[in-house]
């Protein structure tokens, strides 16, 4: 079973009935600042920490004074442009008397779906861990149509966790996780404390959870798992209502754990080899053993390159001799990779007109 003070990357959702006052609409302060006080403990430990939140049509809806009815799609996107301010600025409050910096991320599904976009969205998450912020992550409901009438953070926060490589994601919620019905209609439901496999009979038990702010339900939630336990992250269901949710379940209360087989790399790694190269990049010597170490490979290994494709598209990396080496998502075009074959990174500049990334493709990106 999964330890959550053993992950090394953590990814928490938090949906708006536990952030915000069902009935007043109000941020529920002393909560959200006993979450930071979990994570800034969890910090301290050495973990990098993304927080997935609801709450800003929550939020914005009150300032608003748009009532507890129904929302339509103007209404919505109204009050996720006022919340999300609110939001943001609640997280930062938190988490800057423990030293934290916060920083706002705001995606659609769309952004996993995007390959571009996608490696975008990695290397932002991996700039800002590695200097220690605590990336708030939310829907751009403002915009994204869709996710205000389909989407829920249940499915995003499993995507972050993908994108980020994390390793454990925890769907903060009002249930303690998965029972063979739904508790609240059958007094015969059994709680399930871990699940190796999602089944037909687990998604059978499935019933909707969800409540008046939340927009997830349980079936949403096995989505999510499907997905992270997919990529080699262990998901859990808790329950968040009470103070310090986090220092709760690394005690040890009741959740159900979706276990993975696979660690989140090795999970990726797969992903990566089983892609189709849209190019070839031809590497000297030098690159091609600084491959086998493990490095990243930088313009300058690069001899020759084939192919026409796009930034975030995969690529054959082959050595001086033709074999093939690996397989790897380039971060730039065919065009740009041309010019850029066989410069020093600090040349890229110059080069291209607009300072690039230092790695044509990163460690991270490549199965070799």
């Amino acid at each position: 079973m999964p330890v959550l003070d053993q992950a090394r990357r953590l990814v928490v959702k938090i949906g708006s009935a536990l952030l915000v006052d069902q009935q007043t609409g109000a941020l529920r302060e002393a909560w959200l600042h006993a979450l930071a006080a979990d994570v800034a403990a969890l910090k301290a430990r050495g973990m990098d920490v993304i927080l997935v939140s609801s709450g800003s049509i929550a939020l914005g809806r009150g300032a608003l004074a748009l009532g507890q009815g129904a929302l339509s799609l103007d209404e919505a996107q109204a009050a996720a442009a006022v919340g999300q301010i609110r939001l943001a600025r609640a997280y930062e409050e938190a988490l800057a008397p423990h030293g934290i910096v916060t920083a706002q991320i705001l995606l659609t599904l769309d952004d996993s779906a995007d390959r571009r976009r996608y490696l975008n969205t990695r290397a932002t998450f991996a700039a800002l861990l590695s200097r220690g912020a605590v990336p708030i992550v939310n829907e751009n409901d403002t915009i994204a149509t869709d996710e205000i009438r389909y989407g829920d953070n249940d499915r995003l926060a499993a995507n972050v966790a993908v994108m980020a490589g994390a390793d454990i994601c925890v769907l903060l919620s009002d249930i303690d996780g998965l029972y063979t019905a739904n508790p609240r209609v059958d007094a015969h439901a059994q709680h399930l404390a871990v699940v190796a496999a999602i089944t037909p009979e687990i998604e059978a038990m499935a019933g909707d959870a969800g409540t008046g702010l939340s927009k997830g339900g349980m079936k949403t939630k096995l989505m999510a798992a499907r997905t992270a336990t997919a990529s080699g992250c262990a998901m859990a269901i808790a329950q968040g209502g009470g103070m310090n949710p986090l220092t709760a379940i690394a005690a040890g209360a009741r959740v159900t754990w979706f276990t993975a087989t696979l660690d989140p790399q090795t999970a990726r790694k797969r992903w990566i080899s089983a892609m189709k190269p849209k190019g070839i990049l031809r590497l000297d010597q030098g690159a091609a053993q600084a491959l086998s170490r493990g490095s990243s490979l930088l313009p300058a290994g690069v001899t020759e390159v084939a192919g026409d494709f796009q930034r975030g598209d995969p690529v054959a990396l082959e050595g001086p001799d033709g074999a093939r080496l690996g397989l790897g998502l380039c971060r730039y075009t065919a065009e740009e990779t041309r010019a850029i074959a066989g410069h020093r990174s600090d040349e890229i500049a110059a080069i291209l007109g607009y300072p690039g990334r230092a790695a044509l493709v990163h460690r991270d990106d490549m199965a070799v």
